[in-house]
């Protein structure tokens, strides 16, 4: 239950400040709407989805402890934050630099919690163990969602950084995906694994691959944090 508590704690604090990053990034390029909608806030009930901050997440978080004991895999979202990429000089260029403001936040506070998690031996026992658990979800939550936000599909923010990469003429062919984006990443996770499940094939290629990523970026993480080699077996053992 401890767990539980903690992960829905980590993920939330991690989908909130991926989103306050957003708006802050439109800001500085120019763009007010997410402060004028009120959405430039570290509080989390201005950024809950229904279904993607609370109902889908606590869906997976209950599935995996129940049927595996650990947390292996997260996915979810936020309200987008709102903006105007016509106030930007370039829209194409804005709105990559606001993308890609989401996931680098995320891999900031991955980098700031594994720092953190040095210190912990200074606390109680009882509390050292419940702040490392928690440091290491919240570490895992952030990987995740920040490299699940890579992916180059529209409306995910590696789609649009690709936007802002490609020529502008193939940007144009590929912008029109992000109308129905979010629907191929859910049928690619969750529906065509399930249904080749049911034919006896295991093939689920975003999950696995998202899994090796975070075990190697885990372990980058914790190296730029401080950790020797030696250590980052025992250290990063949940991540």
């Amino acid at each position: 239950m401890l767990e539980l508590v903690l992960a829905v704690i980590a993920a939330v604090l991690a989908i909130t400040l991926h989103e306050a990053a957003h708006g802050y990034a439109a800001l500085a390029l120019g763009d007010d709407t997410a402060r004028l909608a009120g959405r430039l806030s570290l509080n989390p009930l201005r950024h809950v989805d229904r279904v993607g901050t609370v109902l889908l997440p606590g869906f997976l978080l209950l599935s995996q402890l129940l049927l595996t004991g650990r947390i292996m895999f997260m996915f979810g979202w936020a309200k987008p934050v709102p903006v105007a990429a016509w106030k930007f000089r370039d829209p194409f260029r804005g709105m990559m630099v606001v993308a890609a403001a989401g996931p680098a936040m995320n891999f900031f506070l991955s980098w700031l919690a594994a720092v953190v998690l040095h210190g912990v031996d200074v606390l109680p026992t009882g509390a050292a163990e419940a702040t490392a658990l928690f440091l290491q979800l919240f570490i895992l939550s952030n990987l995740v969602l920040g490299l699940f936000n890579l992916l180059p599909i529209p409306p995910l923010d590696g789609g649009r950084i690709l936007l802002g990469l490609l020529p502008r003429r193939w940007a144009m062919r590929w912008a029109p995906l992000e109308r129905s984006g979010l629907v191929i990443v859910l049928l690619l996770i969750f529906v065509l694994p399930a249904l080749l499940r049911s034919f006896g094939i295991a093939f689920n290629p975003i999950s696995d691959g998202l899994l090796r990523v975070v075990g190697w970026a885990g372990r980058i993480i914790l190296v730029l944090a401080g950790y020797n080699p030696d250590e980052i077996d025992a250290a990063g053992a949940t991540i």
